[in-house]
């Protein structure tokens, strides 16, 4: 990263060279993303244009000790910190500019909302595959009526053949109000958006709802786990591996050890199998 975007953070009060660098990929992102608008109104296209923008990868890293808005953790976690992400819409005289709308969506949302403003006529088969809904009548009305629903947060993550044992392993389920994270602690969002206080002993009804659901979309997805019985796995991740063949180099001697324990730089897996050193030493 160029040092113009993070060297004005370094020596601030506990922020290290990796949070600097974090919060310059978030200034890096904002200069960007105000080139685009600038361009879209230098080609006069701005004002039919429907902009989106999603402000986070499944929660914070680096920068969470600085700013996490309140939330609890971050990446990687199913709490608010790891699953819950703002998104702006911009399309000038469509949307209302600066209103705020706190109906619960999420990103299989967004076909359904592209097929409406499009006017495409969706298949049967289709429809049958489309689990969300429709954004354009609260991109028209924040307050339009949205209908309660539940969401279902699961990292996965397992190993091969632990599928049973991380049902409930870093995993939650949401209506409006509540999150019930892990299967044993509810957090009541409205009242509670840190979840800093498990309620689950004061909601016994809405925690056999929740259950009731995720046992419902656990036993639905289970046909759909189709990697869990393949056996020839590749050594080299092979999007790695098709990423070297197209840019060149290679892996390190950690990254090749990870991928692949019982491989040697001089094996028979491949010239982009070789560590990247020795790649250029045979150049």
């Amino acid at each position: 990263m160029p040092e113009k975007y993070y060297q004005q953070y370094l020596g601030k009060p506990d922020i290290n060279e990796d949070t600097a660098k974090f919060l310059g990929m978030v200034e890096n992102i904002d200069t960007n993303f105000g080139t685009l608008l600038g361009k879209l109104k230098e080609w006069g296209i701005e004002n039919n244009t429907l902009v989106i923008y999603f402000t986070g990868d499944n929660g914070g890293t680096a920068g969470t000790k600085i700013f996490n808005a309140g939330l609890h953790s971050g990446k990687g976690s199913s709490y608010q910190g790891g699953t819950r992400s703002g998104a702006f819409f911009r399309w000038p005289g469509y949307i209302p500019a600066g209103a705020e709308c706190d109906a619960l969506s999420a990103h299989l949302d967004i076909f359904p909302t592209f097929a409406e403003i499009t006017g495409a006529s969706l298949s049967d088969d289709v429809k049958k595959q489309v689990e969300g809904r429709s954004l354009l009548p609260l991109l028209k009305n924040p307050k339009a009526e949205w209908a309660d629903r539940t969401l279902v947060h699961h990292v996965g993550r397992w190993k091969k053949g632990m599928v049973a044992e991380a049902k409930f392993k870093s995993c939650a389920i949401q209506n409006s109000r509540f999150s019930l994270v892990n299967n044993e602690a509810l957090y009541d969002l409205q009242s509670d958006p840190g979840e800093s206080k498990n309620v689950i002993a004061e909601h016994p009804e809405v925690v056999a709802t929740l259950r009731a659901s995720y046992d419902k979309w656990w036993a639905d997805v289970q046909p759909l786990l189709v990697n869990e019985a393949v056996t020839d796995i590749p050594k080299m991740n092979p999007m790695k591996e098709l990423y070297w063949k197209q840019f060149g180099g290679g892996p390190d001697e950690k990254t090749l050890n990870k991928m692949a324990p019982k491989t040697t730089a001089g094996s028979a897996e491949g010239e982009a199998a070789k560590p990247k050193r020795e790649r250029k030493r045979n150049k």
